[in-house]
């Protein structure tokens, strides 16, 4: 059995017992922390199951799978998720793929952030596409970011900006970053989609000492969000009870 088991939003103290107990239970038990910048105790999670966790690089999950996947034929294998499982398309490639080989798999939930986003007071049935804002690299600067935020402006949805993670390298995009690569793309894509007076609201750390902040671009770019991870939301048409909302933040 392969068990995938959701961390929740900060640290070890969100995992359900429905999700420990399953670790408990498993002879092998991993840590994946690449897709999201985990702000637990890797050594209190190791007390908490009762067991040594071994952590996984991306290479482990991405590109040489097999290897966990087989160890799961042959005995109950779990793999912490921060957050909650199959919100990122590298573990639903992991299920299909045991799946395919006959391995049974468990899923167990836990909170995310696109449920505790609603903390910012904007309502989740008015939010659009989801978009990633990433790090531009070599010969590659992706603007599918402020497509997004386009055709969910035209809908007058709010968009929720997840942000790049690097963990083997310890970088994790800040608000301020993604507000400067938003205003970068503009100037190259010249369409009015982002400028420093659109209306932004600044997420940091869900779940744990939080920070929300909303303001223009040009007020949250000059704020300190602190720790990791920061999410970014560009709001759309605002109902007076989102807008009450934000005000008493």
């Amino acid at each position: 059995m392969l068990y995938l088991i959701g961390l929740g939003l900060f640290d070890e103290e969100d995992i359900s017992l429905k999700g420990l107990n399953a670790a408990r239970a498993c002879t092998r038990v991993y840590l994946e922390r690449y897709t999201s910048p985990w702000q637990g105790n890797l050594e209190r999670l190791s007390k908490m199951v009762g067991k040594d966790i071994q952590e996984l690089r991306r290479s482990d999950l991405e590109g040489n799978v097999k290897s966990l996947i087989d160890g799961a034929s042959e005995t109950d294998v779990a793999v912490f998720v921060p957050g909650d499982p199959l919100v990122a398309t590298t573990h639903a490639a992991i299920i299909n793929e045991a799946k395919l080989k006959g391995i049974k798999t468990r899923i167990v939930h836990s909170s995310s952030v696109f449920s505790a986003i609603a903390e910012t007071g904007l309502h989740i049935y008015k939010f659009g596409k989801t978009t990633t804002i990433a790090y531009p690299e070599e010969n590659y600067f992706p603007k599918s970011p402020y497509q997004a935020i386009k055709e969910n402006q035209e809908r007058k949805l709010h968009t929720l900006c997840l942000l790049d993670v690097k963990a083997e390298k310890k970088q994790y995009m800040t608000v301020n970053e993604a507000i400067e690569l938003l205003l970068e793309i503009e100037k190259q894509e010249n369409e009015s989609v982002f400028s420093e007076e659109t209306l932004c609201v600044g997420v940091a750390r869900l779940g744990g000492k939080r920070k929300i902040a909303w303001g223009s671009a040009k007020k949250l770019k000059s704020l300190d969000f602190g720790n990791p991870p920061h999410v970014l939301v560009i709001p759309g048409e605002l109902h007076f009870s989102e807008k009450e909302f934000l005000n008493n933040l």
